[in-house]
């Protein structure tokens, strides 16, 4: 037993460090510069053969990326994403061991607005992104988040994919390319002759759409929620840019630590059903666009050593979620969490990281032109059309009855009653989409017809979201303020469902 008098001074004195090798772990010959892990010691050779090898065996293992292809890289000036472009610049180099065979393009997505950064500040960070990008010979694109509120609605729509080729596919095609013998790496002037306008001058940011945008970050109650919507415009605008300029893969710069975090803050906002498309390799939820992720093998900590040692440059350019408190979202409450237990357990991004490798989706989505179970703004696959007796049925029977006024409850016992006539004002009230000017009383009280546009357009969207996205929809005050090309997207996929609701007796099954 411990004794008051006991002295222990003499003992922690003499306690030894475990000592770390001072030699590299793979030549063991040079003096080691970097420790990665406990063991894995490197000198700055190795150090960088280890971290240009891990790039490219991402890639060729599998092998998705065809010799020609165009990819345009998703830069945000982060230590991450300006590692990415370091590597690609690396492996189109003319001094390259193994050469990359596709032919890039790098675009950056402008967030001031959504953050609240002045013109000036705004237009300083993309000047300092277009001496970065000039710098690499590859054609960029500079790309404000208000251009998110012009878009089509079609890029809400999954495009046609090009057909799955077998395995020898890939090898047949770097051989046929290897035998043209064309100029490659491709010089900048023929790669894409369309670009020299996007680069001499910045591009113009009009204050009316830097309005709107605020508007409708304005318009979300919680952090959480605003960081989700602004990662799917985010999503939508590199996908549109991706196919406006005839690019067929976009890659970002997600690396390790990053996907670990996003794969429990995704678990919290009800995305599990989707954490093998946003945490995965590669993700084909838009079709013609295949987005990857060679990043996903890299820590954080290897990014940080690998760019101070050669000098590999980053803009550090302030965005929604910088300076904010631990606790004012969930993303930031997740990130600081793993952050901490990884600082005490150096396993702890890893096993997470691994958890997610593991992770497939079961099946997915589809959206043809008279039918659409993907969801309208991640365009995941539906995860609400789930069986009556399901814990989303029994969420979903709460929320009605805890929104019914005391006096019309007997709308929530009868489910043949109209909700919409129990309690009318209610936003989350479901509707059939039949008038009800049966008994005369419609347009009477100065709403319109029940079955007009007037109606709140978050009832009719909650049925075309995924569980995830209900829950940032309930969140903001008002869906008047989202995009056009979102809400036109909803009222063609209500009008498709009720119509091929109206011939559904008429529709032959598949099997017959």
């Amino acid at each position: 037993m411990c004794q008051v008098d006991e002295d222990f001074q003499g003992q922690l004195e003499h306690t030894e460090v475990p000592s770390i090798s001072k030699k590299c772990v793979k030549c063991k010959e040079k003096t080691a510069v970097v420790v990665i892990r406990a063991g894995d010691t490197y000198c700055r050779d190795c150090f960088r053969e280890y971290f240009i090898h891990k790039f490219r065996a991402m890639l060729g293992k599998n092998r998705i990326i065809f010799p020609g292809e165009k990819v345009l890289l998703a830069v945000s000036g982060g230590p991450s994403s300006c590692s990415m472009l370091s590597q690609v610049q690396e492996g189109l180099s003319q001094n390259a061991h193994k050469k990359l065979r596709f032919i890039p393009g790098i675009v950056y997505i402008d967030e001031g607005a959504a953050a609240g950064r002045s013109v000036d500040d705004r237009k300083t960070a993309m000047a300092q992104m277009q001496t970065l990008f000039e710098a690499t010979g590859f054609p960029f694109h500079l790309v404000p988040l208000e251009q998110v509120l012009d878009l089509s609605p079609s890029v809400l729509v999954m495009a046609p994919s090009p057909s799955e080729q077998p395995g020898s596919a890939y090898k047949a095609a770097v051989d046929q390319f290897i035998q043209s013998k064309g100029h490659w790496p491709p010089r900048p002037q023929d790669q894409d002759q369309d670009q020299d306008l996007d680069q001499a001058s910045l591009p113009d940011i009009q204050e009316s759409h830097t309005q709107l945008l605020q508007q409708l970050m304005s318009s979300t109650k919680t952090q959480t929620a605003r960081e989700e919507l602004l990662s799917m415009l985010r999503q939508h605008l590199l996908v549109h840019t991706a196919r406006t300029k005839g690019y067929s893969k976009l890659m970002l710069g997600d690396c390790c630590s990053r996907l670990a975090v996003k794969l429990l803050s995704s678990i919290a906002l009800g995305r599990g059903a989707q954490l093998a498309q946003d945490t995965g390799f590669s993700d084909s939820r838009y079709g013609d666009i295949i987005t990857v992720r060679p990043m996903r093998d890299y820590s954080s900590k290897e990014i940080v050593f690998y760019n101070h040692m050669f000098k590999v440059p980053s803009i550090f350019i302030p965005g929604l979620d910088t300076m904010t408190a631990d606790k004012s979202s969930i993303q930031r409450l997740t990130e600081s969490f793993v952050t901490k237990l990884q600082a005490d357990f150096p396993s702890t991004v890893s096993t997470i990281y691994r958890t997610s490798e593991k992770l497939q989706t079961a099946w997915k989505g589809s959206c043809a032109a008279d039918v659409c179970d993907t969801c309208l703004l991640c365009l995941c696959a539906l995860d609400t059309t789930v069986e009556n007796a399901s814990a989303f049925q029994a969420t979903l029977i709460s929320e009605q009855l805890s929104q019914t006024k005391p006096p019309e409850t007997s709308s929530a016992i009868n489910p043949n009653l109209n909700p919409v006539q129990s309690n009318p004002g209610s936003a989350l009230a479901t509707t059939t989409g039949q008038c009800c000017s049966g008994e005369g009383e419609c347009g009477k009280k100065g709403g319109g017809c029940c079955s007009s546009p007037r109606v709140p357009e978050t009832t009719d969207m909650r049925s075309l979201l995924c569980y995830s996205c209900r829950q940032t929809v309930k969140d903001m005050s008002s869906v008047d303020h989202l995009p056009a090309y979102i809400l036109l997207e909803a009222q063609r996929r209500n009008r498709r469902s009720q119509m091929r609701e109206q011939i559904s007796e008429f529709i032959l099954d598949e099997g017959v």
